[in-house]
C-alpha cells in the first residue's frame, strides 16, 4: 500500500550537463528583474560559468523608463556585503535530502515557472510574453496570437525540430521550488518510520515543451526509479495559464483576502480556468493511472482544487485527503470567485478535507452551506449521498534535523561572528516575502513609529529585515525604499543603522545564525496560512548553540501560527502600526521570567505539533473517516434479516418501537409534496402493534401537535414525538411534554422572522411555514435558476451568523431552510421517554426506523445502547438511499418496513 502525497512540484528536478558551447541563452522573463534579482542572477551565472553574453543579456532587460527602481540607500551597501546571498549551487548551498531549510519557504508561493534555469542548466518557457494589463490591449494580443496560429498551420511539417542541447546526460537534484514544509514533514514522518512507500506526483520544475519525448519517458523512469516519484508533463501554455494567471492573479489574491479587482488585475481573462482545468485533469489522469486498490492519495494546495473530485469520477471507493495549506477566505470573500461551486465541489470530491486553523476550517463549512446550499456541522459537509469530514490541523517542522544544522561548524562560526557585530545591541531579525500579503511595509513604517516615540532604543537596537521576491510589485517596492531612506536619513549615525534592508535571500547558515542570536522575530502578515519561521526560531533560542535567548515573538493575528502559539506570542493588528510599536518596546524590556514563561509555551506546541506528528495524524484521521464513510455508505449497509428480527421478537417480553412517519411508515405522494400516502395501512399496522401490551410504539413526526394528532388519534395508546423531538406524548395520554423553553422559541422567532421576509420577498414562490418550535423557508415552487438556491444559502448562513448565542441553527435542504434548536431532537426526546424504564424493566429489544438526517441523531442514540449493552437487542434500520450509521437498510423501502411490521403483529396475534 503505497501513500500518494500530490503537490504541485516535485522535491526533485533536473539539472542539464551542458559544455560552454551548448550553454543556453537567458531566461526569458514575463517582468522585469529587480537590481536584487539582477545581482543574484549574476551571481548565479557565475557560479555555473555561463559567458558573459548571458549576463549582458540579463541586464539589458530594464524596466520600463517610467518606472524608477528604488535604489539601496548607501548605508544598507556594507550589510548587504556581510551578508551572503542565498544562491543554490550543488556544492555548497543546494539543501541535502535530509535539510529541513525549505522550510523558511513553506508559504508554497513558488517562483516564476523556469526560474530554476536560473540556477540550473534547464529549458526556458516556449510560452508567449505576459499578457497585457488592460482589456483592450489583451484583445490586440488575442489577434497577434491567433495570425501566428495561423502561419503555424501553414508551415511545412517537420520545420520544428527539439533543440539537440537537452538530449544530453542530466542529474536528479533537490528542487528549489514547491512547499519545503510538505516535503519536510513527509520526510520527518519517513524517517521517524510513521509512513513509508511514498509516492511524490506532481511537475519536474522547467518548461518541458524542449523535450522530446523519448527523454521525457527517460526522466520520468529515473524519477520513478530513483526517488519514488511520478512525473507530470504539461505543456508550457498549459502551465502558464494555470499558474501565472489563474493561480498567481485570481486564486493566491482571493485566497489572502485581495479581491482581484484593481485596474491592472487580469481578472478578466476567464481563458485561464480552462488551463486550471487542464492541470489539475492531468494530475488526476496520473494518479488513477498509477493507482492500486488500497492506496492513499493526500492532494495539496490551492493548485489542485479539482484533483479530488476528478479521481473520485474514476475511483468511487478510494480514499483521499485534500490539504489547503493557506488561509481559507470567508463566504462574502470566496462567492467573489466565478469558478466559486466548482472549485467546492472539487475540494468535496475528498474523504477528508483539512485546512492550518479551525478558523478556516470554519469558513470552508459556511461556504459550502451558503453557496452549494448543502448542510454543514462541525465535523463536516452532508451532500446529497455521503459525507465529507473537515478537519483542522496545523503544519509544523522537525525540530530534530533543524537542532542538527544549527551544530554545524559554518552556523557555529556564523553565530560567533554576528555576536561581535551586533555586540551590546538588541536584535529584531524579520524575513519575508515582498509582497502585498507579508506586511513589510506595515513593519517598518511601524518600526519607524517606535524609533519615533522611544529615541532612547535609536542606538541599542538593529531590525534587521530580510525581503525576499519572486515576483516585483514597483510601487510596493518604491513604497518600501522611500521607508527605508527616511528611517536610514532620520535615525542613522556614523556609527549605527537602526535598520538593516536586505533586498536579497542569505545564506542557510546566516538564516540560523540569525535565528539564534535574534532577541525577537517580527511577522506582521496582513493573512497567511501558517508561518514556520516562527517555529524555527523558536528552536533555535533554546541556547544549544549560543546563549539562551528565549526572544518573544511579534507575531500577526492572522497567521495561523498565532492561533496554535494561543497567546505566548505578542499578537499584533498589522494595520495598527501603535499596536506593533508597542509590541517592540514590550519585547525589548520584557523580563527574563516573563520570556521564558512565554517560550516554555510556545516550544511545547512546536515540539508536539511536528512536521512528522502532523503527516501520521492526518493519515490516522483520513483512515479512520473513510472507514467510518465506508460504513454508512448505503452499500454498504447491510439489508435487514427478517428471519433474526422475527426471532428476537418472539424471544423478548419488553419491545420498545421508534418509528418515522414521513418517508418511513408511509412515502410522500410526490418529490415535491408533502402529502403523505398510505395512512390507512400505517393505522391498520400500528393498531395491531400497540395491541400486544408486551410493545411500546412511538411514531416520530416533524409535523406539528395538532397534525400528528389528526394522523394518529386512531391509534389508542400510541406514543408521539412531533415536531422532530421537541414535543412528547406519552401512550394512553394526552397530555404533550414541551421540551424546549415557550419564551426563549418565541424571542429567537421573532429576531429570525424579518430575515426570512427579507429572502421572501426576493425569492418568487417562496413562503415561510410556523411551527410551534421550528421555521420553515420554502422556495420548492420557485423555478429551476441558481437565484433561489443562492438565496436560501444566504439565508442559512445569515440566520446562523445571527442567532448563534440563542442556541438556533438553519439547514439548508433541497428545497427549503429549517430553522430550529441546536438543543433538541428526536434523540433528545428518546432519551427522555427511556429514562421511565427501571432498570429491570428496560425493554430488551429496541427497533428504531427512519429514512433522512432527523434521524441519524436516534441511529447513534440506539447504537450507543447497544454497545454498552444497556439493550440486549437494538436493530436500527434505514428506508433512505442516503448514507447512514443505522444498523441495517431495507431496499424496498416504506412497502418492506410495513411488510416486516405486518408480520411481527402476525406473531401476537397467532399466539
Amino acid at each position: 500500500m503505497s501513500t500518494f502525497v500530490v503537490s504541485l512540484f516535485l522535491p526533485h528536478t533536473i539539472d542539464f550537463h551542458l559544455s560552454k558551447s551548448t550553454q543556453p541563452s537567458s531566461p526569458r522573463q514575463a517582468s522585469p528583474p529587480t537590481i536584487s534579482e539582477v545581482g543574484r542572477q549574476t551571481s548565479a551565472t557565475s557560479i555555473r560559468g555561463v559567458q558573459d553574453e548571458q549576463v549582458q543579456s540579463i541586464l539589458k532587460r530594464a524596466p520600463p523608463s517610467h518606472i524608477q527602481l528604488p535604489k539601496t540607500p548607501g548605508a544598507m551597501l556594507e550589510h548587504e556585503d556581510f551578508f551572503t546571498p542565498a544562491l543554490p549551487s550543488a556544492a555548497t548551498h543546494f539543501p541535502r535530502p535530509s535539510d529541513p531549510r525549505s522550510l523558511v519557504r513553506s508559504d508554497a508561493h513558488i517562483p516564476e515557472w523556469g526560474a530554476g534555469g536560473l540556477f540550473f542548466n534547464q529549458p526556458i518557457s516556449r510560452t508567449d510574453p505576459a499578457l497585457p494589463d488592460t482589456i483592450l490591449e489583451y484583445a490586440k494580443a488575442q489577434e497577434r496570437a491567433q495570425a501566428q496560429k495561423e502561419r503555424m498551420k501553414n508551415s511545412q511539417p517537420g520545420q520544428m525540430t527539439t533543440d539537440p542541447r537537452w538530449a544530453s546526460d542530466y542529474s536528479v537534484v533537490p528542487a528549489i521550488q514547491g512547499n519545503g514544509g510538505l516535503f519536510n514533514a513527509v520526510r520527518a514522518a519517513i524517517n521517524n518510520k510513521s509512513i513509508k512507500d511514498v509516492l511524490t506526483v506532481g511537475l519536474i520544475g522547467f518548461p518541458t515543451d524542449s523535450l522530446n519525448e523519448e527523454k521525457k519517458n527517460d526522466i520520468y523512469e529515473k524519477l520513478e526509479e530513483e526517488q519514488e516519484a511520478l512525473a507530470v508533463f504539461v505543456s508550457d501554455k498549459d502551465f502558464d495559464g494555470h499558474y501565472a494567471h489563474y493561480c498567481k492573479t485570481i486564486l493566491w489574491p482571493v485566497f489572502h483576502y485581495i479581491i482581484p479587482d484593481h485596474p491592472k488585475s487580469k481578472a478578466f481573462l476567464d481563458h485561464s480556468w480552462i488551463y486550471y482545468v487542464k492541470i489539475n485533469q492531468a494530475f488526476a489522469d496520473k494518479v488513477v493511472k498509477n493507482y492500486k486498490r488500497g492506496d492513499i492519495i493526500w492532494v495539496h494546495d490551492y493548485h489542485l482544487c479539482l484533483v479530488p473530485q476528478m479521481i473520485r469520477q474514476k475511483l468511487p471507493d478510494v480514499q483521499i485527503g485534500f490539504f489547503l495549506h493557506t488561509a481559507f477566505p470567508s463566504s462574502e470573500v470566496f462567492r467573489c470567485l466565478a469558478s466559486r461551486k466548482e472549485l467546492l465541489e472539487g475540494m468535496l470530491g475528498a474523504n477528508l478535507v483539512a485546512f492550518q486553523t479551525h478558523e478556516y476550517a470554519h469558513h470552508f463549512l459556511q461556504t459550502c452551506s451558503r453557496i452549494l446550499s448543502v448542510e454543514a456541522t462541525e465535523d463536516g459537509v452532508q451532500l446529497e449521498n455521503r459525507f465529507v469530514n473537515v478537519l483542522s490541523s496545523p503544519i509544523g517542522i522537525d525540530p530534530r534535523a533543524l537542532a542538527q544544522h544549527r551544530e554545524e561548524p559554518e552556523v557555529l562560526e556564523w553565530i560567533k561572528t554576528m555576536q561581535k557585530r551586533y555586540e551590546g545591541k538588541k536584535v529584531i531579525v524579520a524575513r519575508d516575502k515582498l509582497d502585498n500579503i507579508r506586511g513589510v511595509r506595515q513593519k517598518l513604517l511601524a518600526f519607524e513609529l517606535f524609533l519615533n516615540k522611544n529615541p532612547q532604543w535609536k542606538d541599542k537596537v538593529v531590525l534587521i529585515q530580510v525581503a525576499t521576491s519572486t515576483t516585483e510589485d514597483h510601487e510596493l517596492s518604491a513604497t518600501v525604499s522611500e521607508i527605508v531612506t527616511r528611517i536610514d536619513a532620520v535615525h542613522s549615525t556614523l556609527t549605527h543603522n537602526p535598520l538593516v534592508f536586505l533586498r536579497q535571500d542569505i545564506s542557510y547558515p546566516q538564516f540560523l545564525a540569525l535565528l539564534s542570536i535574534a532577541d525577537a522575530l517580527a511577522i506582521t502578515s496582513l493573512r497567511e496560512g501558517m508561518n514556520l519561521t516562527c517555529h524555527e526560531f523558536v528552536i533555535c533560542q533554546d541556547g544549544k548553540a549560543s546563549e539562551k535567548k528565549y526572544g518573544p515573538v511579534i507575531l500577526s493575528e492572522f497567521t495561523g501560527s498565532s492561533a496554535t502559539f494561543d497567546g505566548a506570542d505578542l499578537s499584533v493588528n498589522p494595520w495598527d502600526y501603535n499596536n506593533i510599536a508597542e509590541a517592540f518596546k514590550i519585547a525589548l524590556e520584557m523580563s527574563n521570567e516573563e520570556k521564558e514563561r512565554r517560550y516554555s509555551k510556545m516550544r511545547n506546541m512546536v515540539m508536539h505539533h511536528t512536521g512528522d506528528f502532523w503527516f501520521s495524524n492526518l493519515i490516522e484521521h483520513l483512515a479512520k473517516v473513510h472507514e467510518e464513510q465506508f460504513s454508512r455508505d448505503t452499500l454498504s449497509i447491510p439489508r435487514l434479516s427478517s428471519h433474526n428480527l422475527v426471532r428476537a421478537y418472539e424471544q423478548t417480553s419488553r419491545r420498545l418501537f421508534l418509528l418515522d412517519y414521513e418517508g418511513t411508515l408511509a412515502s410522500y405522494g410526490s418529490v415535491n409534496s408533502t402529502v403523505i400516502t398510505n395512512t390507512e395501512r400505517v393505522i391498520d399496522v400500528l393498531n395491531e402493534l400497540v395491541a400486544d401490551d408486551k410493545n411500546s410504539v412511538y411514531v416520530m413526526s416533524g409535523q406539528p401537535v395538532s397534525e400528528t394528532e389528526l394522523i394518529f388519534n386512531r391509534v389508542r395508546g400510541l406514543g408521539l414525538i412531533a415536531e422532530n423531538g421537541c414535543f412528547l406524548r406519552e401512550p394512553h395520554s394526552q397530555e404533550w411534554t414541551q421540551f424546549p423553553n415557550e419564551e426563549k422559541t418565541v424571542k429567537w422567532k421573532e429576531s429570525v422572522k424579518p430575515i426570512l421576509q427579507y429572502y421572501v420577498e426576493r425569492v418568487e414562490g417562496s413562503w415561510v411555514e410556523e411551527r410551534h418550535c421550528s421555521l420553515i423557508f420554502h422556495y420548492q415552487r420557485a423555478g429551476d435558476s441558481d437565484a433561489p438556491s443562492r438565496n436560501a444559502g444566504d439565508c442559512a448562513n445569515h440566520i446562523n451568523d445571527a442567532c448563534e448565542q440563542q442556541r438556533v441553527k438553519a439547514i439548508p435542504t433541497r428545497d427549503s431552510v429549517i430553522i430550529e434548536s441546536v438543543d433538541y431532537d428526536k434523540a433528545t426526546a428518546a432519551r427522555h421517554l427511556f429514562k421511565k424504564y427501571a432498570e429491570n424493566t428496560r425493554p430488551d429489544l429496541l427497533l428504531v426506523a427512519g429514512n433522512d438526517r432527523n434521524d441519524e441523531t436516534v441511529f447513534r442514540w440506539a447504537k450507543a445502547l447497544k454497545d454498552e449493552w444497556v439493550v440486549p437487542n437494538v436493530e436500527t434500520v434505514t428506508v433512505g438511499n442516503r448514507n447512514s450509521v443505522a444498523m441495517s437498510t431495507l431496499t424496498n423501502g416504506t412497502t418492506g418496513l410495513l411488510n416486516i411490521l405486518t408480520k411481527l403483529s402476525k406473531i401476537h396475534t397467532s399466539s
